[in-house]
């Protein structure tokens, strides 16, 4: 079973699981499959506003979509619950991307 059939198992069994879900979002942005990858990010945002992980990476996919603006706030937003629920190392990361993205620079 290749690494995509075993998380979308997963996600079978538990289709709310964070972890699973943006595990899956990664996979399938990996394989190319850039509507999944949106789907499973911006689900997760959504549904799990906490899971600060996800703001960095959904925000690195709107940009290499083009997509400069949803990256921008994407980035804040992360900011915000990065700083509410007290992820540091989340925080300094979200802001020198936003401060790389504002500044043109990448």
């Amino acid at each position: 079973m290749d690494r995509l059939e075993q998380l979308l198992q997963f996600y079978r069994e538990d289709p709310d699981d964070a972890f699973t879900r943006f595990a899956l979002a990664q996979e399938y942005w990996k394989r190319g499959d850039v509507a999944q990858a949106l789907h499973f990010f911006e689900g997760l945002v959504r549904d799990h506003p906490d899971y600060v992980g996800t703001y960095y990476h959904l925000a690195r996919l709107y940009r290499e979509l083009g997509r400069t603006e949803d990256a921008l706030r994407t980035y804040r937003q992360g900011i915000e619950v990065a700083r509410r629920v007290g992820d540091v190392k989340s925080l300094a990361e979200l802001q020198d991307a936003l401060m790389a993205l504002e500044l043109g620079e990448e």
